[in-house]
């Protein structure tokens, strides 16, 4: 097996790169991030080193996937929580969620508050004044116990949405936190079900 010692001091940083970014992120780079972090004039420059690290035993590419490299010999800490992103969750009108597995990421249990069983990505922008931004990852535990104001993903008559919860007596809201959105107000007809309460977030680069 090659050693570190045998690659340019460009294809080192580029292997750097790449290790640091599934550490940071939970998925490689793609070619066109390589190219721009390294100012390559075309993402083939980066191809060219991406195939020599491939040939030199480093890495393995998968050539079907934009984010196909997989570090060799290089074994995922076991301190890395390996989460399933499940779909998306509405931060706005609550939307429908596929319960499908999309993807899964390696992350740093450090990033949460607990650890999460699961990624849902945002979509929209009614959580933006608690830091939540259209397009984060949030990681979501399960659980159908909740106390006032914490943020959680809630299932309204079959809709996943974000928003903070809050209980009066038999009164139920789910506010948002944006002032160009208006707070639900869950009647006692309808069908909510907490799915789980918010734990943390990935804002993918």
């Amino acid at each position: 097996m090659y050693s570190m010692t045998t690659l340019t001091p460009r294809r080192t940083a580029i292997l750097t790169f790449i290790r640091d970014r599934i550490a940071q992120q939970g998925q490689p780079p793609s070619l066109a991030e390589i190219s721009e972090a390294f100012g390559f004039a075309s993402r083939s420059v980066a191809r060219k080193h991406v195939v020599a690290l491939t040939e030199a035993g480093f890495i393995e590419v998968n050539p079907h996937q934009a984010r196909g490299i997989r570090l060799l010999n290089q074994p995922r800490r076991p301190e890395l929580l390996d989460i399933p992103v499940l779909g998306r969750v509405a931060a706005g009108a609550p939307m429908g969620v596929d319960a499908e597995v999309h993807s899964r990421l390696w992350l740093d249990p450090s990033m949460f508050s607990r650890t999460p069983d699961y990624l849902l990505r945002v979509q929209g922008d009614s959580m933006i004044d608690d830091g939540i931004l259209d397009g984060d990852l949030v990681g979501v535990r399960r659980s159908a116990e909740v106390q006032n104001g914490q943020i959680v993903v809630a299932r309204l008559e079959g809709e996943v949405t974000i928003k903070r919860f809050e209980r009066a007596g038999n009164s139920v809201r789910l506010l948002p936190r944006n002032p160009a959105y208006s707070p639900i107000v869950v009647t006692a007809d309808q069908d909510l079900a907490i799915e789980g309460v918010f734990c943390g977030l990935v804002r993918q680069g």
